[in-house]
């Protein structure tokens, strides 16, 4: 049985940040990844989301250009040329991943793995393996409901498997992974229609923003159908379908779900080996990042916790500094935890919404500042979509406790004002910070 001193199964971004920094530490690590390096953020995730955004964006572009003066004609888009374009740049950032992996000295196993008893782990080629220490990493997976033909559709995966871009499409799902593959595919030349339950899409996220972003799907061209529970989906001349009232919508060439996401739990040996799961089946862990097992840990999109590639990060090299790097305090608090949806346009969010701010302190004074305006971008073009910006503040000092953007630059304007809601800023500190003219994020700092 070969012994080490830190084993991490799962090579996504969490466990490959907690592998790393133990190893930084001088811990001897080992770990487990039978697919492709990267996980589900740089194979079927942000980083290829990314890349399908911005040609969106280019495609944005060219339309306001004519109104800029460029005289264009634009003779379509070749959207076989940006995949094979795309999944090389994603290779190239799986064998950079292998390469620094070796370079800080982490062993890699090309196989999969599961616990085995208290501090052992066994390989499915039956080779055994000791550690003190092991990180459960394993991510998640986009779910398919159990309803009749359900399997004739497809996930976020089988988006960035497609050779062409479908001439209708269904996309059922109301969250950022929905709305960011139904603007993708609309402004690339997709007809797209987006089923929803309830009224909206982002009905998580601050209200502003969720209306907002039904006006922009709207001047888009996606038609949001709002009111429909999934009950099956049928084969005709396309795809069909089918709600909970009976209703049918047919002719689809292909049919997205993006109902939510589920952690990737089974054969790990969890629940022989005493690591607790809830309800959803993520594995429950404490503000340490520890199981209930004896120094069994767990990071990333298996936890449930704010599922996004930053925080696993964050939470991976945190758990690998407590336990190797002598900081014994060291963890990540899950509290304003900056978040970009990429949307068209984009929208970032930090903090607490207006409704959650209200249902916190429904004693303390919040008060909130908005504003809405063409952004200079539009100034001249025939589309004039507005900016709109939400500041909420507690308190007679005004602490801002919630910062909510959607509008063009958003995604890149977040990261200070995030780092400001972090440290605590009041209002009056934004309101003593000299502007920067003329863009959108001055209005972050003279709003009244």
């Amino acid at each position: 049985m070969r012994a080490f001193d830190f084993i991490v199964i799962g090579g996504g971004s969490g466990g490959l940040a907690a592998a790393q920094r133990a190893a930084q530490h001088g811990a001897r690590a080992l770990l487990f990844e039978p697919g492709r390096l990267g996980g589900t953020c740089v194979n079927v995730g942000c980083v290829p989301k990314k890349v399908m955004w911005t040609a969106a964006q280019l495609s944005h572009a060219l339309r306001d250009a004519r109104d800029y003066g460029f005289d264009l004609t634009v003779g379509g888009h070749d959207w076989a040329k940006l995949k094979t374009a795309r999944d090389d740049y994603v290779a190239r950032l799986n064998g950079i991943y292998a390469r620094n992996l070796e370079r800080r000295a982490v062993e890699l196993v090309r196989r999969r793995a599961k616990l085995e008893g208290p501090g052992e782990v066994v390989d499915d080629s039956g080779e055994k393996y000791r550690a003190e220490h092991i990180l459960i990493a394993t991510g998640g997976y986009p779910r398919i409901p159990s309803l009749p033909g359900a399997e004739l559709g497809m996930t976020s995966d089988g988006f960035f498997e497609l050779e062409q871009c479908p001439r209708r499409v269904a996309v059922v799902g109301s969250g950022y992974i929905a709305v960011e593959l139904a603007g993708v595919l609309q402004s690339l030349g997709a007809q797209v229609r987006q089923f929803v339950r309830y009224d909206s899409v982002l009905r998580s996220f601050d209200s502003m923003l969720s209306s907002k972003l039904m006006e922009a799907l709207a001047a888009l061209g996606v038609e949001v159908v709002t009111g429909t529970v999934p009950s099956g989906v049928k084969q005709t001349k396309g795809l069909c379908f089918v709600d909970g009232a009976g209703r049918e919508f047919d002719g689809f060439d292909c049919l997205i779900w993006a109902i939510g996401r589920d952690p990737n739990t089974s054969g790990l040996g969890l629940d022989e080996n005493g690591v607790e799961r809830d309800g959803g089946g993520y594995i429950s862990v404490d503000k340490y990042q520890s199981t209930s097992a004896p120094n069994v840990y767990a990071v990333g999109d298996v936890t449930g916790q704010a599922q996004l590639t930053p925080v696993a990060i964050a939470a991976g090299r945190r758990l690998a500094d407590r336990v190797f790097g002598g900081q014994p305090g060291r963890h990540l608090g899950y509290d304003n935890i900056p978040t970009v949806v990429f949307s068209h346009p984009p929208i970032g969010t930090v903090g607490l919404s207006e409704q959650e701010a209200r249902a916190r302190y429904p004693d303390e004074a919040i008060k909130v500042y908005a504003s809405e305006f063409v952004p200079m971008y539009h100034a001249l073009t025939e589309h004039r979509p507005k900016t709109a910006m939400k500041l909420i503040t507690l308190g007679h000092e005004e602490r801002v406790i919630g910062c909510h953007i959607i509008g063009p630059g958003a995604d890149e304007m977040l990261q200070g004002f995030a780092v400001a809601v972090s440290m605590g800023a009041r209002k009056s500190d934004l309101d003593d910070t000299v502007a920067i003219h003329p863009t959108s994020a001055e209005e972050l700092v003279t709003m009244r």
